[in-house]
């Protein structure tokens, strides 16, 4: 890669590797905001989403991040992103969320394409940004979401985008993994957040029960009895840091309390 330094793969306790970034695209989102909080201490942070209000706020709440006003979705974004990076990146995430649903008789096709070009291709966006950027043994991470592999027959955008974007970032493992990248695919199952609760409110209108018995459908489908938290998945953003987390390379992670059943 273009940069090289000798600075350790995962923080050290002293905090001293802000010779080092991390960018964080979808950074307003809850996940990417536990992200952001988690490893502003340890790294120079680069927050990228599309809302300048957000980010803002952000801003306010962990002092001496980076922003970044950028669409992922936005062929721009590449030349934009890239002008903010001055050290090598050691991890360069995607958390971008999706803002549709529906079943693939309710669903525009026109929305579905809008959101494979942000995810799969804001994915694809953020690698050519940070390819020329990267530290030696850099992540970069992506989250997929869990409806990829086992999809709904109400979540043709998830499920399909996620999909998507799970190939993808197995090609990226096999192309940048000779590299000295280490690739890594999050897909967690529903969230203990505000919009999963919002989520649930919708669904509750749209049925007839109670926000609180659609919540607790998504809390039956554990086998922990309780919803991963957006903490528990930066968590695991930060663990993947670690020099042995390597061993990992190309692998799907699923962080989401036991919903997912397959052997496979």
């Amino acid at each position: 890669m273009a940069h090289e330094t000798n600075s350790p793969a995962a923080a050290r306790p002293d905090g001293q590797t802000a010779d080092e970034m991390v960018v964080v695209v979808g950074a307003t989102g809850a996940l990417g905001q536990a992200v952001v909080r988690r490893l502003a201490p340890h790294y120079t942070v680069l927050a990228v989403a599309r809302s300048a209000e957000a980010l803002a706020e952000l801003s306010g709440a962990v002092p001496g991040i980076r922003t970044e006003v950028a669409d992922a979705a936005d062929d721009g974004f590449v030349a934009q992103v890239e002008a903010r990076l001055d050290r090598p990146v050691r991890l360069a995430l995607f958390a971008a969320g999706l803002s549709i649903a529906g079943s693939l008789d309710a669903i525009a096709p026109s929305d579905l394409a809008r959101a494979v070009d942000l995810k799969v291709g804001g994915t694809v966006r953020l690698l050519h940004a940070v390819r020329d950027h990267l530290a030696p043994e850099a992540r970069f991470v992506a989250v997929a979401g869990s409806l990829g592999f086992e999809p709904g027959p109400m979540d043709a955008g998830p499920g399909t985008v996620n999909a998507a974007l799970a190939n993808v970032m197995r090609q990226l493992s096999q192309l940048y993994g000779p590299r000295g990248v280490v690739t890594h695919t999050i897909a967690p199952g529903p969230l203990d957040t505000p919009r999963l609760r919002a989520l649930a409110e919708r669904r509750a209108q749209e049925s007839g029960r109670t926000a609180d018995e659609v919540y607790a459908e998504y809390v039956a489908k554990t086998s922990a009895g309780r919803l991963p938290t957006v903490e528990d998945v930066a968590w695991l953003v930060e663990t993947l840091l670690d020099p042995h987390a390597s061993a990992l390379h190309g692998s799907v992670l699923y962080p989401d309390g036991g919903v997912r059943h397959a052997v496979t």
